[in-house]
């Protein structure tokens, strides 16, 4: 089905959403921005089902600033598990985004506040986007990402670690809008943090399920823990074990976080690291 009259709309999901609506083949992007991306990611996470192909090439450095926030990132890594998504990089000749389907191209264009969409469905113009820009794509290297997908993560998290930590996780993440660790939003190794120290588990389990699931390394964990308990959010206690050095059980170590809801857990915690 294409689409046959421009877009009109206040912000790029929604014409994300008609585009992703109009075929079950396939959407080429071309020369997408940061927004577009992140748009993406977000509007083909809650459709879920039925989804075309995305193939989607992009300049690395605008791909490597959008999947810098853990959110999206692991959430594109799902689309990626589920072969909904493909990243390519590589420098565009087209000015604005394009969405190239087997039965319309849209150009997305901004202006005064609003979005639209410009919509050809002439058949030769379309079959020679297509054509183009599947070349394009093919010639284009493989974007990487190194962030898990969501699913992996919250499945081990709930197996190695505890349903509760899992609950957690997801709560605080429901009430971010991103996670970068740059002053917008707590990064994926201290939300990880903070929420086993709520649930009281061990340092040694929670850094080795970060580093299995490829969240972060053991010794990442480690000097964020040191961080942050230098900094009063956590606190740690020592846990004899038969052989070796004691483990330390993570604890909250702010009057603040002990008392905040799950929810506002990580605002919270972002005040006191700006304090």
């Amino acid at each position: 089905m294409a689409i046959r009259s421009n877009l009109l709309a206040e912000g790029v999901e929604d014409i994300i959403e008609s585009v992703l609506s109009s075929t079950e083949d396939e959407v080429l992007v071309a020369n997408p921005t940061a927004e577009v991306i992140e748009g993406l990611v977000t509007v083909a996470t809650e459709i879920g089902s039925g989804l075309p192909q995305i193939r989607l090439v992009a300049e690395e450095g605008v791909l490597k600033e959008v999947m810098d926030d853990f959110i999206v990132a692991a959430n594109a890594a799902n689309l990626v598990a589920e072969d909904v998504l493909s990243m390519r990089t590589a420098r565009d000749e087209v000015e604005n985004t394009l969405f190239v389907t087997p039965n319309s191209v849209v150009a997305l264009v901004g202006a005064g506040g609003k979005v639209a969409g410009l919509v050809t469905d002439d058949d030769d113009f379309v079959q020679t986007a297509l054509d183009a820009h599947r070349a394009h794509w093919e010639d284009a290297p493989e974007f990487k990402l190194r962030t898990p997908a969501l699913s992996r993560v919250r499945e081990t998290l709930s197996e190695d670690i505890g349903e509760s930590t899992l609950d957690d996780f997801d709560a605080v993440l429901a009430s971010l809008t991103s996670a970068r660790g740059d002053g917008d939003g707590l990064d994926e190794v201290t939300i990880s943090l903070l929420v086993a120290a709520r649930n009281e588990v061990l340092l040694y389990d929670i850094s080795k399920w970060g580093e299995d699931v490829g969240i972060a390394s053991k010794a990442t964990f480690s000097r964020t823990k040191t961080k942050l308990e230098e900094l009063g959010l956590i606190d740690t206690e020592k846990v004899p074990i038969d052989v070796g050095r004691p483990r330390l059980r993570l604890k909250l170590g702010d009057d603040q976080l002990v008392d905040a809801d799950v929810d506002e857990l990580a605002d919270v915690a972002q005040r006191l690291l700006e304090a």
